[in-house]
C-alpha cells in the first residue's frame, strides 16, 4: 500500500509538473520556427536549411534542457528549493570565504533575478499573442480583433489573481497534457508525409548549419534560441515537486512532443514553403483550428500564469534576503504556503505587459524583445553552479570545469545571438532588468548604511538596561517586544517609551528576526532565548527564504526555553525610521533620496510579521544616511 502510494504521489507531482514548469516552453512551437525564418534572419527557406534548422533546436534541447538542467543544476538544490536566489545563496555559501567575494556572487545572483523581471513581462504578451494570432489563419478579417482580445485576455489573468491559483491550478496539468498531446499528434501527422526531416535527429546536420552561416550565424541563434526560453522554470519550480517528477515529465512527455512538433512543422514547409506566415496553426486541419486556438489560448495563459506566480514567490525571497523592500504578501491558500499573491507586483506587472503587447503590436515584434535577459539569467545560473561545484560539492578544478564549462561557453553563444537584437527590442527587458537591480541593490545598502548609523547613534544594549533594572521604575504587568534589527544597541522604541511614558514593562524582549539564505528553518531551530537582566530577554527568531514570518506563533515556542509568554497581554513596539538623505559618505545623493522614497512607501512590519494590529505601538525616529 506505501508503495502504491507513493507510485500515485509521484503521478500526480509528475502531472503537476507538466502543468507548471513546462508551460512557457511549451508554448515556444507557436512562433519560433516562423521567426526563425522570417525575412530578418535571412535564412534560407529549402530543404537543406529547414532539416538543419530544426536539428539545432532539437540539439539545443538535448544540450541546454535535458544536459545542462536536468542531468546537472537539478542536482544542485538549496535544502530541496531551486531558483537563481536559492542558487544565489548556494554559492556565496559555498564559495564566499570573503565578505567581498560573498558579496559580489550575491550581486552577480541578484542581476540575474532582476532579469528574470524582464521575462516576466514578455512571457506573457508573447505567449498570449503567438495563440490569438491563429486567429488570422481561420480568417483574414479576424485581425483587427486579435490585439484587443490579447489585451482582454491579459486584463482577465492579471485581475483574477487576487483569488489564488488553487482552483484554476489542478486545470493546469491536464490542459498541458492534451497541449503536448496536440503538439505529437500534428507533428507525426506532418512527418509522416514529409520523413525526410527525420534527418535533423544526426547532429552533423546541425554543425553544418551553423557552420554554413558564418557570421551570420548569430542572426539565427538569436531566432532559435526562442525554443529554449522557459528552461529556468525546471529549476527555478523544483521546490514545488521535486527533481524526480520533473525528470520525467521531460523525457516522457515535454520533449518527445516538442520534437516532434518542431520536426512537423519543418516537415510542412518542406512540403509547402507558403505555411511560413503560420507554420504552426497550418499543422491543424481547417476544421480543427478554432479548438486549436483555444487551446493554444488556454497554454499560454497557463505559460504566463507560472512566470507570474515566479514573480511573486523571487519577490519573496528577494524581500526576506534584504533585496527589496516588505510588501504586502497575502495568501490564498490555506494548505499551500507557496500559494500567495502581491498586489503591488500584480498591478505593475499588468502595466508592463499591456504595455509590451500594445507597444510592440505582434509575437513577431516582441520576439526580438524575447531571450535576452532570458539568456543572461541562464549565463549566470550555469556561473554560479560553477561555483557549488568546485566549492559547495568540493570537485577538482579540471572536474568542475569540464562540467559547467561546456555550458558556459554555449550560453555565451546565445547571450551574444540575442545581443544583436537590442535595437529591436531586446533594450525592454534589459531596461527593466537594469531598473530593478538598481532598487535592489540601493535598498540592499541603503539598509546597511541605516543600520550603520544606527549602530553609531545608539547607546549599547546592555549597560542601558542594566541600569535601568537597578532604577526603581514602575512596572506594569505585561509583556512588551521591541522589534530591531540590530541586537546590539537600545531599540528606539524602548527609549522612547521611557521618555514618555516614564514605564517599564514586567517583561520586555529584545526581538531580532534574522533570515538566512536557505530555504526553510525547522521549528525546532527558530527561536535562541538569552536572559539578560532582570526582565530583560534576547530573543532571536530565525527563518529561511521561503518561511513565512510569524511573530506570534515564534513567541510560542520560548515557552520551551523558559521563557513563558502570554499572548493576550503582550504589546509589540515598532521603531518606524524616517530616512534623510545627506551628501558626502555613503552613497550618491539621488540613491539616497531613492531609498528613502522606498522606506517611506514600505509595507507595514506590523502586516509583514503578522502582528495583531491592536496590540501595536509604532515610534518614529529620525536618522541621517
Amino acid at each position: 500500500m506505501n508503495q502504491q502510494h507513493q507510485r500515485e504521489s509521484l503521478a500526480a507531482l509528475t502531472l503537476g509538473a507538466v502543468g507548471v514548469v513546462y508551460g512557457d516552453i511549451g508554448t515556444s512551437p507557436l512562433y519560433t520556427i516562423k521567426e526563425v525564418f522570417s525575412k530578418d534572419t535571412g535564412v534560407l527557406l529549402d530543404a537543406t536549411h529547414i532539416t538543419g534548422a530544426v536539428s539545432v533546436i532539437f540539439w539545443g534541447l538535448m544540450m541546454v534542457v535535458t544536459l545542462k538542467y536536468v542531468v546537472l543544476i537539478l542536482r544542485a538544490d538549496n535544502r530541496g528549493e531551486g531558483g537563481i536566489m536559492a542558487l544565489t545563496a548556494l554559492a556565496a555559501q559555498a564559495a564566499g570565504s570573503t565578505a567581498r567575494k560573498r558579496a559580489l556572487l550575491l550581486l552577480t545572483g541578484v542581476l540575474g533575478a532582476a532579469l528574470f523581471y524582464g521575462d516576466s513581462v514578455i512571457t506573457p504578451a508573447i505567449s498570449v499573442l503567438g495563440a490569438v494570432e491563429g486567429l488570422e489563419v481561420v480568417t483574414p478579417n479576424l485581425k483587427p480583433f486579435i490585439l484587443p482580445i490579447s489585451v482582454g485576455v491579459l486584463l482577465g489573468l492579471f485581475i483574477v489573481q487576487r483569488h489564488g491559483t488553487g482552483v484554476v491550478g489542478k486545470l493546469f496539468g491536464p490542459i498541458i497534457v492534451l497541449w503536448f498531446g496536440a503538439l505529437a499528434v500534428t507533428g507525426v501527422a506532418e512527418i509522416s508525409k514529409q520523413p525526410a526531416i527525420l534527418q535533423a535527429l544526426n547532429p552533423l546536420n546541425a554543425i553544418a548549419f551553423l557552420r554554413e552561416q558564418g557570421w551570420h550565424v548569430f542572426v539565427a541563434v538569436g531566432a532559435i534560441v526562442l525554443a529554449l526560453t522557459g528552461a529556468e522554470a525546471l529549476y527555478a519550480d523544483m521546490g514545488h515537486f521535486g527533481s524526480k517528477p520533473i525528470r520525467i515529465a521531460w523525457t516522457g512527455l515535454v520533449m518527445p512532443a516538442l520534437a516532434l512538433n518542431y520536426m512537423g512543422q519543418g516537415a510542412l514547409l518542406m512540403r509547402d514553403p507558403s505555411a511560413i506566415e503560420n507554420p504552426f496553426f497550418r499543422l491543424f486541419p481547417s476544421s480543427w483550428l478554432i479548438p486549436a486556438v483555444v487551446l493554444a489560448t488556454l497554454a499560454a495563459v497557463i505559460a504566463s500564469q507560472a512566470v507570474i506566480s515566479g514573480a511573486y514567490s523571487m519577490t519573496k525571497q528577494a524581500v526576506q534576503l534584504g533585496f527589496l523592500p516588505r510588501m504586502q504578501v497575502l495568501y490564498t491558500s490555506a494548505k499551500e504556503s507557496g500559494q500567495i499573491y502581491l498586489p503591488e507586483v500584480n498591478w505593475v506587472l499588468l502595466v508592463a505587459v499591456v504595455m509590451a503587447t500594445v507597444g510592440f503590436g505582434s509575437s513577431t515584434a516582441l520576439a526580438g524583445a524575447y531571450g535576452i535577459a532570458v539568456t543572461v539569467t541562464m549565463f549566470i545560473t550555469t556561473l554560479l553552479t560553477f561555483f557549488v561545484v568546485r566549492h559547495g560539492w568540493g570537485y577538482p578544478l579540471w572536474l568542475s570545469l569540464a562540467a559547467t564549462g561546456v555550458f558556459l561557453v554555449l550560453d555565451a553563444l546565445l547571450v551574444a545571438s540575442c545581443s544583436i537584437k537590442f535595437v529591436q527590442g531586446g533594450w525592454f527587458p534589459l531596461v527593466i532588468g537594469g531598473v530593478m537591480f538598481t532598487v535592489m541593490a540601493t535598498w540592499k545598502r541603503g539598509r546597511e548604511l541605516l543600520l550603520d548609523s544606527i549602530r553609531s547613534d545608539d547607546p549599547e544594549l546592555l549597560p542601558f538596561i542594566t541600569a535601568m533594572a537597578e532604577e526603581d521604575l514602575p512596572r506594569t504587568p505585561r509583556t512588551a517586544v521591541y522589534a530591531v534589527a540590530n541586537p546590539g544597541t537600545v531599540p528606539q522604541a524602548l527609549m522612547h517609551n521611557l521618555k514618555h511614558n516614564q514605564v517599564l514593562h514586567e517583561r520586555n524582549l529584545i526581538l531580532t528576526v534574522v533570515f538566512h539564505d536557505v530555504p526553510w528553518v525547522p521549528f525546532n531551530e527558530r527561536v535562541k532565548v538569552e536572559p539578560l537582566v532582570r526582565g530583560f530577554w534576547q530573543v532571536t527568531v530565525n527563518y529561511g527564504f521561503k518561511n513565512t514570518p510569524d511573530i506570534p506563533q515564534a513567541l510560542e515556542l520560548c515557552r520551551p526555553h523558559g521563557l513563558d509568554i502570554n499572548l493576550f497581554e503582550t504589546s509589540y513596539f515598532l521603531s518606524r525610521e524616517t530616512v534623510v538623505p545627506t551628501k558626502g559618505a555613503g552613497m550618491a545623493h539621488w540613491r539616497e533620496k531613492l531609498f528613502a522614497a522606498m522606506s517611506r512607501n514600505a509595507g507595514s512590519v506590523a502586516g509583514f510579521f503578522r502582528l495583531p494590529n491592536n496590540c501595536v505601538i509604532e515610534l518614529g525616529t529620525r536618522v541621517q544616511i
